[in-house]
């Protein structure tokens, strides 16, 4: 072995990050989370969004790496245009008609309806985009960091 030393530290990191996996797991397994609808706590979506938007979290942080779920509400008219993310987007229609499109270019004629309870999961990279004709809501659960990449940059919202 030429790196005793390295190989030694690698080790205790490895095991390190073993036993904080192992940590964050036991604390998941021993605490609840329980969201009832009325008690979520709305605030207004993250810049990267179309202005309207609100937006509760209801476990983990979204920004940090690890699981988290939030859900997002979304008014009548609400437009998503052509975006991707870097990892699998899992979504469940939770009020409303959510309208989903594939693809790079916004084409209304194209959207699936997908009605309240709908499950979807789109893999990381895919390019989407969204529209409401009512008032949605659809909660969103992944691994973070949670980000948006829009397909064509001039779409991405002013700073609000």
């Amino acid at each position: 072995m030429k790196h005793p030393g390295l190989t030694l530290l690698f080790a205790a990191g490895v095991a390190l990050a073993a036993d904080a996996v192992q940590a964050q797991t036991q604390a998941r397994a021993t605490s609840a989370v329980v969201a009832f609808p009325d008690a979520l706590e709305w605030g207004p979506a993250p810049a990267i969004l179309p202005a309207g938007a609100r937006l509760a979290v209801i476990e983990g942080d979204p920004s940090q790496p690890g699981e988290f779920t939030m859900r997002l509400w979304m008014p009548a008219g609400y437009r998503l245009p052509p975006h991707f993310h870097p990892a699998t987007e899992h979504v469940t229609v939770v009020q409303g008609t959510f309208y989903v499109g594939m693809g790079d270019r916004f084409d209304e004629s194209q959207v699936s309806a997908l009605p309240t309870g709908t499950f979807g999961a789109i893999p990381a990279g895919m390019r989407h985009y969204a529209l409401t004709k009512e008032v949605v809501v659809i909660q969103l659960h992944g691994v973070g960091p949670w980000s948006l990449t829009y397909v064509d940059p001039a779409d991405r919202p002013k700073a609000r």
